[in-house]
């Protein structure tokens, strides 16, 4: 009797316990989005939570007393406030997180394949969201990225204005383009697929300088571009960006999200941009900037599974019709040789997806496919390119006491075929099909709070060219949170193929001889980096990282313009190539409302062949950007200046008459946006792009040479093939477009406005 009278009051007491406990709930948000797995912990209790998918939380059983309060996320500064529980209250706390700016905080996986943040990651990984791209919007990701420290998109023909993306001075096809982590981007179409992506779709990109083959295989010799979208689930409803400027360029971004039942969620994003002003300042009747007509479509299912494990699907289609050359040019003259013009029809689809298996080890398999059919003609050339890739990763991570191993096996398949040499033999055209099988492994060791290393190796299997191995190493010291050491070194290898890479090949009037078979380019690389962060008492933040790397490049392949100028000529090096330099960024947040993110890269760029160091063309030596916002919260406008610097670069000539400049001028690109957004849910934004009106003409007689006779109708040669200089072509010319290194348009302004609905 006695037990069951102290059961009875054990209950009595609980039931009134939890009659006089208090509760806490709310909503955890950012920008209107939700945001899932944050932490809610109520600091020296036992009592915490984390947020749903939906961004809720709740904490039950609270007494009456006065807590701290803290809510973190990865990704978000976190906030800590104290508040007061009173008996039998149910208080609703709703948190808005902000994201974090500076660059440091951010959580990456580019580096290692795993979700970490950047300061414990031992591979320096750079992280830009959506904010910073829009202190100067652009249609494309492409041009977006000349906002970055070492990055420079690079045009590659002065009519089509297709390009590449340098990083560290090193040309584009060194430079693997990824999305959501799958190398979705082909050679065939770095440009192509970095236009078109929704940037409202767009949750942040991730930038790794210097190879990463041991992870990724071919053609990350250079550096890789992760740019991830957004996980469903956090999307908005519906967000809608559009904008004009005074070149009459439109673009259009449209983004929504709804729900398929109980545990599907998915987003769709649509992007169109359509400039068709033909404008001609430079006055060689040859329109100034390609016109183009893109529309994208984007959409990505996120499916809700037990014990929250992964299963995402992703496609993209994409078509563009772009055009350059002649102002009379119409469409009836495509192909001919009577009115000279360059026309890209592009169609491309691409689909992606990962799915965690249902295992108690954590098996993840990812997956990538692409067509791109491209049907192009440079005046009285065709290019016409079909290219299939298939991509297939399984990867096991594991953690066995302090090593955090990932293994990993990958299967990539591609087809190409075109209707030039690259696909054709004695027999006649012959589609290349290559497989490339490939098996890594990688372990990440902590050996305590400050050290850590990392291992990896990578072994690949291509059908044509053999056995590659590809070894990582890497090194971490945390000397303190403030300041942090790394030390990689790597190789990285890629399978080449010319004409999907190099735009020279199949536009002007040269002739284009391989003089060997190409053997596969293989690089390696070592960068030490440094940062250090200044935190100050009236929460200032100050974050320098720096970094100086090298790169030898073996077998690299180089292209010859000079030895002969009715030629391109390619080959590999006889030699080796380098790649060196410094680079810094600073990144500055004042609590006033200012801030500010600033890099320099001092680049050294050869090509060492027979005994003579030459630097390449198109390699800046220095490079610098800017970004500098300041809000004026009173009157709610946010003001951005951006910018960039360019050093000197080498440009290709004809001859040794050729009367254009054989540099470049050092030259700065500069815009300013203003931010209107008091109104709720609405942005209105407003600028002027490239404030200096530099246009790449200045001090040039001309850019494309003999815009009026691009047949060469009127060109003679002499017995040995060399132009000739005569009355009608006095500088002894061709027909060429090689001969650009920036954007050919001025100052131009800008408007547009932005809607977000949660």
């Amino acid at each position: 009797m006695k037990k069951i009278f102290i059961i009875l009051l054990a209950l009595i007491s609980v039931k009134n316990l939890a009659q006089e406990s208090g509760t806490l709930s709310g909503e955890i948000r950012s920008n209107s989005e939700v945001v899932s797995s944050a932490n809610i912990v109520m600091l020296n209790t036992e009592k915490a939570t984390i947020s749903d998918s939906l961004g809720n939380y709740k904490i039950e059983n609270l007494e009456e007393s006065s807590y701290k309060i803290q809510i973190s996320a990865m990704g978000f500064e976190p906030i800590r406030k104290t508040i007061v529980i009173k008996k039998n209250e149910n208080l609703i706390l709703n948190f808005e997180l902000k994201r974090i700016e500076n660059q440091l905080n951010e959580v990456v996986i580019s580096g290692t394949l795993k979700a970490v943040k950047r300061l414990e990651s031992p591979v320096p990984v750079e992280v830009y969201s959506p904010v910073f791209f829009k202190k100067n919007p652009t249609p494309s990701i492409y041009e977006a990225l000349q906002n970055v420290n070492g990055v420079r998109p690079q045009l590659n023909c002065g009519v089509c204005n297709t390009g590449d993306i340098h990083i560290n001075g090193l040309e584009g096809p060194y430079t693997l383009v990824l999305i959501d982590g799958m190398p979705i981007v082909s050679s065939l179409s770095t440009v192509y697929g970095l236009s078109g992506i929704p940037n409202s779709l767009v949750e942040r990109i991730e930038i790794v300088k210097g190879p990463a083959s041991s992870l990724y295989g071919s053609e990350a010799v250079g550096g890789l571009i992760n740019i991830i979208t957004k996980n469903p689930i956090n999307a908005p409803l519906f967000s809608a960006d559009f904008f004009t400027t005074s070149y009459l360029e439109n673009n259009l971004d449209l983004g929504m999200k709804f729900k398929i039942g109980e545990k599907t969620t998915s987003i769709i994003g649509l992007n169109y941009f359509k400039y068709g002003n033909r404008v001609d300042n430079d006055n060689d009747n040859f329109t100034d900037v390609t016109l183009s007509d893109r529309i994208s479509l984007f959409q990505k299912w996120s499916f809700s599974r037990p014990e929250n494990r992964i299963f995402t699907i992703a496609a993209r289609g994409v078509y563009e019709d772009r055009f350059g050359g002649d102002m009379r040019w119409e469409r009836k003259y495509r192909g001919g040789n009577e009115i000279y013009g360059e026309s890209i029809y592009t169609k491309r689809g691409e689909l992606l997806g990962s799915y965690q298996l249902p295992t108690a080890e954590k098996i993840m398999f990812s997956f990538s496919g692409n067509v791109h059919f491209q049907d192009s003609r440079y005046g009285t050339t065709s290019y016409i390119a079909n290219q299939k890739i298939a991509f297939g990763q399984l990867t096991w991570d594991k953690k066995i006491e302090q090593h955090d191993l990932l293994f990993g096996t990958a299967l990539r398949y591609n087809y190409y075929d075109d209707n030039t040499p690259a696909t054709s033999n004695s027999t006649g055209n012959k589609a290349e099909s290559t497989y490339l099988p490939g098996i890594f492994l990688q372990d990440e060791i902590t050996f305590d709070e400050k050290n850590k290393s990392l291992l990896g190796l990578r072994y690949d299997y291509n059908s044509i060219h053999g056995s590659i191995f590809t070894p990582r190493v890497a090194y971490k010291l945390k000397i303190n949170d403030n300041n942090i050491i790394r030390l990689n070194a790597g190789t990285g290898f890629r399978v080449v193929n010319l004409f999907t890479e190099d735009h020279a090949a199949l536009t002007g009037s040269r002739e284009v001889e391989i003089k060997n078979d190409l053997k596969p380019e293989q690089s390696l690389n070592v960068n030490l980096n440094y940062i250090r962060k200044f935190n100050f008492e009236n929460g200032t933040f100050i974050g320098i990282e720096t970094s100086v790397f090298y790169t030898r490049f073996s077998n690299k392949i180089v292209t010859d313009y000079e030895s002969d100028p009715n030629k391109i000529i390619y080959d590999n090096i006889n030699g080796y190539a380098i790649s060196q330099g410094i680079t810094s960024n600073i990144d500055v947040n004042f609590t006033n409302g200012l801030k500010i993110i600033t890099g320099i890269s001092f680049l050294d760029n050869r090509n060492v062949e027979n005994g003579k160091s030459e630097r390449p063309f198109l390699t800046e030596r220095f490079t610098a950007t800017w970004n500098v916002s300041y809000k004026i919260k009173q009157i709610h406008l946010t003001i951005d200046y951006t910018g960039n610097l360019y050093g000197k670069m080498k440009l290709p000539l004809l001859s040794d008459l050729d009367p254009r400049a054989p540099t470049s001028p050092t030259h700065s690109i500069q815009n300013i946006q203003f931010t209107y957004s008091k109104f709720k849910n609405f942005e209105i934004y407003a600028g002027f792009k490239n404030l200096l009106n530099f246009l790449p003409k200045q001090n040039n007689p001309f850019l494309i040479s003999r815009t009026d006779d691009p047949f060469d109708q009127n060109v003679e040669y002499d017995s040995n093939g060399t132009v000739l200089a005569t009355p009608q072509n006095p500088y002894g010319l061709t027909f060429d477009t090689t001969y650009v290194y920036a954007q050919n348009q001025g100052i131009r302004g800008f408007f547009g406005i932005r809607y977000t609905l949660n």
